[in-house]
């Protein structure tokens, strides 16, 4: 079994609003208990699950801080810092405070659509600045650029201080070349919940997961079985989980995972714009979904 600093599961956290917009705090904590007693490895705070783009910077500082606070060095954290813009992000490096945190989940530039040179170059820069070990993260669909495979590899290669990539660009073959070529010490990541277990049996190292917000304990068990080759005993809760993964992304996410949130009775569904919530239709298919399991 290996044994990386972000083995197993972590969870890309949302966050919580009030009515008024503001920061949910009693929601952040009600959430960050509920994970850690469904036994997630650690969390990932203001990813794109945490609507980071429509979080300004002392609202981000509140939520790392809050979290940080909230979880009592009980678990691993990770700050989600990225952009479009590598000035910028060296900036916040040298200016947030990442007291509790263990590294930093940057994805790759997004807008620009930089060419794979820009894409090294950006990382090979952050990756002398950063004060924290680095995961990056692929994600075409949201970036519009992949990261190809010999990109990632030439990043693992060249910058010591990027330790892993969350890969969600949904190429099992790309995924594989990374495996296969990756040096000693750099780890691949699923950057999606559905082909977690395939790609745990090629040789990821586990998951940062949306659905885990609302069900860790059952895709917490499910990571750590493929974590020990135990995929025969894993794969009826790949199973399961399918059609709720499915629902929670077919109107947008964290659309999806905070309605489940909110009928779990952990946190209030609010979100910010021009984020919205899923519709009627979709909420009595969820609802249906939640009964049969």
């Amino acid at each position: 079994m290996n044994t990386h600093s972000f083995c197993g599961t972590g969870v890309a956290i949302v966050t919580p609003f009030l009515e008024n917009g503001d920061i949910d705090e009693q929601g952040l904590e009600k959430l960050i208990e509920h994970l850690i007693n469904g036994k997630v490895d650690y969390l990932v705070v203001l990813g794109t699950t945490g609507e980071n783009a429509t979080l300004d910077k002392a609202e981000k500082q509140q939520v790392f801080s809050i979290v940080n606070q909230f979880n009592k060095k009980r678990i691993k954290l990770v700050a989600g810092i990225g952009g479009n813009n590598t000035r910028s992000i060296l900036h916040d490096f040298a200016s947030f405070d990442l007291t509790g945190y263990s590294a930093i989940l940057s994805v790759s530039p997004y807008y620009n659509k930089p060419t794979q040179e820009g894409i090294y170059q950006h990382y090979k820069v952050l990756n002398e600045a950063s004060p924290l070990p680095i995961i990056m993260y692929n994600v075409p669909g949201r970036t519009g650029m992949n990261v190809s495979a010999e990109t990632t590899v030439r990043i693992a290669r060249d910058c010591k201080n990027i330790i892993a990539t969350k890969e969600a660009s949904g190429n099992m073959e790309q995924i594989m070349q990374i495996i296969k070529d990756k040096p000693e010490g750099f780890e691949v990541i699923s950057g999606d919940d559905g082909i977690t277990l395939p790609l745990m049996a090629c040789g990821a190292i586990g998951v940062i997961s949306v659905v885990a917000n609302a069900y860790p304990k059952e895709f917490s068990t499910m990571v750590s079985l493929c974590a020990h080759e135990k995929f025969a005993e894993a794969r009826p809760i790949h199973e399961k989980m399918l059609p709720i993964i499915q629902s929670m992304f077919a109107e947008g996410s964290p659309s999806g995972v905070k309605y489940y949130l909110n009928k779990l009775g952990v946190i209030a569904e609010t979100f910010r714009l021009p984020v919205v919530g899923v519709s009627e239709k979709h909420k009595e298919k969820i609802d249906q979904l939640m009964k049969s399991i």
